[in-house]
């Protein structure tokens, strides 16, 4: 055991890569953080002891009474029988690039055998990218539809074959582009259109689209809805410009980092992790990112392998 007196820890996060090889460069690093996460005004045990010594198997046991508590049991890490320094680094390392990374990047970078561990690990942090109680979206947003995927080209817009259908809603800015939601849906119709607007838009706000009769009762059900009307000589993207930029966006990232293989049934994943990134594209700290994600791997109920295989989750 390594004996420890437990105070209270303002905590603190690396901010480029060599911090970060620093802080976590072994086992007991990777668990003390976690510890910190968990309890980030000191460890407190049943007994109220707040003095504790780090244990195999990343336990902590109170050194008033001798009682052991697993730190990762009922988090992310649950049962996972990889060191804490791969999770850290396939959290940092997805975190860190700009783009992002695929499957076959995280096995090279880790070093690990298998493909499928690196896929699995991916899909379990793209749902810890997605917060149950984010803020709806506010102000003025533009929504609209864009097809993604499909073996060919296939004909352009609503009703495009062998493509998903991806909804897009984008804040609108005095200068630029605030959050987005993307939502996958099987149909463009009035209830699935309203359905997405109702849970990721603010009651109140502008909602922006084009004259697709779908939309028609947008501004019945508490918002005020401004139809973009198309004119002579102005495109599709001229119309709704925000929307269509983050679709080019979107697309540009799944064929660059995904070479577009994404199954439709997975699509959404990574709908969730393009929202995550876009929606910080502006903050100055990967370290705090990374922070947030393990927060959310602490706080969120375990991730089976079975569930993520089944497509569960």
């Amino acid at each position: 055991f390594l004996p420890l007196s437990c105070i209270f820890v303002v905590m603190d996060y690396p901010r480029t890569q060599m911090e970060f090889e620093k802080t976590f460069s072994n086992e007991e690093k990777c668990v003390q953080y976690l510890i910190d996460v968990h309890w980030p005004n000191g460890f407190t045990c049943h007994c109220g002891g707040q003095e504790y010594w780090i244990a195999s198997r990343r336990r902590v046991k109170c050194k008033k009474c001798n009682s052991m508590a697993s730190i990762t049991s009922g988090t992310l890490f649950d049962q996972s029988n990889k060191p804490l320094t791969y999770w850290f680094r396939a959290i940092w390392w997805m975190i860190a690039q700009k783009s992002g990374v695929s499957a076959v990047g995280l096995q090279k970078v880790l070093g690990i055998g298998s493909y499928k561990t690196a896929w699995i690990w991916l899909h379990k942090l793209r749902v810890l990218m997605v917060l149950p109680d984010r803020d709806k979206l506010t102000g003025k947003v533009e929504i609209d539809e864009t097809f993604v995927g499909g073996i060919r080209e296939g004909k352009r817009g609503r009703g495009a074959e062998d493509k998903s259908c991806v909804l897009i809603a984008v804040e609108v800015l005095p200068k630029g582009t605030g959050r987005v939601r993307l939502k996958l849906i099987k149909d463009v119709n009035g209830k699935n259109l309203l359905k997405f607007i109702r849970a990721n838009v603010e009651k109140n706000s502008i909602v922006v689209t084009d004259g697709y009769r779908c939309y028609a009762s947008v501004g019945k059900k508490g918002y005020t809805h401004i139809v973009q009307k198309q004119v002579i000589a102005m495109t599709e993207d001229e119309m709704l410009p925000n929307v269509h930029r983050v679709a080019a966006l979107l697309k540009r990232w799944l064929l660059g980092t995904h070479q577009n293989y994404v199954s439709a049934d997975r699509l959404q994943k990574y709908l969730d992790e393009f929202s995550f990134r876009y929606n910080r594209r502006k903050s100055n700290s990967r370290g705090l990112l990374f922070h947030r994600v393990i927060e959310q791997a602490m706080s969120r109920e375990p991730i089976t392998n079975k569930k993520v295989l089944a497509n569960k989750v």
